[in-house]
């Protein structure tokens, strides 16, 4: 029997959870335990992450659009739209941090923490969207959750404002519309018969290049 959009979407997300151990920094952040400096960095790859991500939506909102996914290139396009925001909140977590302009522009980005925006290029050019849709949204189950852990921390541990933290809580929030968008995309690729089982080795991949982004941050400077 062909699972429902909704069940596909929520046995997809089980399937794909990180485990629990995965990622080695959020806990010393939830502790107090992780330095400025580690902080500063994670801010400092999203800086390269986020519009590489969005330049990766835009494409497969396109590439959704050319094959007749008008619902998929709607999540997409939002997805976009979502990192374009995200980037306008980096610049507080900046000031945050005591990073200055100069500071960020001579960051070299390291290559764990960019493999995920690279992996999530290769899936704009390769991957079918449908299948796409239902990898992404497993992940960004996981990156939410990690995003709330954070601007919690940093209030209570650190005393950062609510605007340094505006870029852990806009992922942190609840999306209801990217939610329906998504449930929508799913739907529609199993109307028309493109969902494909690639879309659990394309989210364990996604998973796995996450985990890396972690595990590098937390081998650099974490507690200093």
């Amino acid at each position: 029997m062909t699972p429902t959009a909704l069940e596909l979407l929520r046995t997809t997300t089980e399937r794909l959870a990180p485990d629990p151990d995965a990622n080695p920094l959020v806990p010393l952040i939830a502790q107090g335990r992780a330095g400025p400096r580690a902080i500063a960095v994670l801010a400092l790859e999203q800086r390269h992450v986020i519009p590489a991500d969005r330049r990766s939506f835009l494409h497969l909102a396109g590439r959704a659009t050319e094959a007749g996914g008008a619902e998929s290139a709607a999540f997409f396009d939002a997805l976009a739209d979502g990192e374009s925001l995200a980037q306008e909140r980096l610049a507080p977590l900046l000031d945050a941090c005591s990073v200055s302009k100069a500071d960020a522009e001579a960051y070299e980005p390291q290559a764990g923490c960019q493999a995920y925006p690279a992996y999530v290029s290769w899936l704009a050019l390769n991957g079918e969207p449908a299948d796409v849709v239902l990898a992404l949204t497993a992940n960004f189950a996981s990156w939410g959750g990690y995003c709330a852990i954070i601007a919690r921390a940093l209030r209570v541990q650190h005393g950062f404002t609510d605007e340094a933290c505006g870029f852990f809580d806009f992922f942190a929030e609840p999306a209801p519309d990217l939610d329906r968008q998504a449930l929508a995309a799913v739907q529609a690729g199993l109307d028309r018969g493109r969902i494909t089982a690639a879309h659990l080795r394309y989210g364990r991949l996604v998973q796995r290049y996450e985990e890396m982004f972690w595990q590098t941050l937390a081998e650099g400077d974490a507690t200093a």
